[in-house]
């Protein structure tokens, strides 16, 4: 499948995307695109797995808490102070965040904290709810708080063994993720496998109704996926470089890879396959139009959108 950048009738971009359907029980349904097999790293898409794996060993979330942790947040003052909360709860502070220093995700929320004086924060990374989750279960655990993100702390192997569980592929070697934690290789079948069991799996049930419920302490909000997420059934996660999985409740994931690491190209990608399941009611492909078919401006119009087009175009 490609994605065309359609400006004033020309293609004049071509994304290539891989997309893949998986149903709860492992087996293939659907997939489209070249490139299946080839391996690329999940990246926040990851965040559900490693949110249920420090619920395991004690982080003790509520489910604001846990959709916190299981997201990309924007960095609002709602999403900070659910982090620096999550931290204060087991005697922490936001100095033991190793995530590196940021500005908020969200557009707004930078214009907040600049505007009141502050600088790059670790609190302020989009994933120091995932960091603050992985504290909390060191912990518990009587674990070092120092070298959380190691690729040899006990957290992050027992995160690595339940990532493969998940995905059922192999997913060494890791690499490093943006905030600092291992990140693992995987192919557009194996995210889908991932987001089918989120859909369907009773231990997973608690993370995805938390990210389902509280969708907005997921996400800031701002981004195409997070405007599926407000359609669908099922729970949606994107991660860097253009990646998405969706945990769709009727017992399937869908997960695709833009190969040009657009997010945008990404969640095109998955809403094409829903819409060629026969899964998108009309209501459902009417609202989803602005990030189905983003449009692309000239002189501030609308001259031609991204869309899916043949590949001889």
């Amino acid at each position: 499948m490609l994605v065309g950048e359609v400006r004033s009738g020309l293609v004049e971009a071509r994304h290539p995307v891989t997309v893949a359907a998986v149903d709860g029980s492992g087996r293939p349904v659907a997939s489209f695109g070249e490139a299946i097999d080839r391996p690329f790293y999940f990246r926040s898409a990851a965040k559900p797995f490693q949110g249920l794996v420090s619920q395991r060993f004690g982080a003790a979330l509520v489910p604001e808490q846990l959709a916190v942790a299981c997201g990309s947040h924007g960095g609002q003052p709602v999403h900070l102070a659910y982090v620096a909360t999550m931290l204060a709860e087991v005697g922490l502070d936001v100095s033991a965040l190793r995530c590196p220093p940021s500005w908020p995700r969200s557009a707004s929320a930078t214009r907040r904290v600049a505007a009141a004086g502050l600088t790059l924060r670790p609190l302020f990374h989009n994933c120091s709810g995932k960091h603050a989750a992985m504290l909390r279960a060191c912990a518990a655990q009587g674990w070092s708080t120092a070298d959380y993100t190691d690729p040899g702390h006990p957290l992050q192997r027992a995160v690595l063994v339940y990532a493969g569980d998940v995905t059922g592929e192999p997913l060494t070697p890791v690499g490093v993720d943006g905030c600092g934690v291992p990140t693992f290789r995987v192919t557009v079948p194996g995210l889908a496998a991932a987001y089918a069991r989120l859909a369907t799996d009773p231990d997973l049930a608690p993370v995805a109704d938390a990210m389902y419920r509280f969708s907005s302490l997921t996400s800031d909000g701002e981004l195409p996926e997070a405007e599926l997420a407000r359609w669908v059934p099922g729970v949606v996660k994107g991660g860097a470089r253009g990646c998405v999985g969706l945990a769709w409740y009727g017992g399937l994931g869908i997960a695709a890879k833009a190969w040009t690491g657009e997010i945008s190209v990404a969640v095109i990608g998955v809403i094409e396959m829903l819409r060629r399941l026969g899964l998108l009611p009309a209501y459902q492909e009417e609202a989803l139009a602005s990030v189905a078919r983003p449009a692309v401006l000239g002189g501030g119009r609308p001259v031609g959108a991204l869309e899916p087009i043949p590949d001889a175009t």
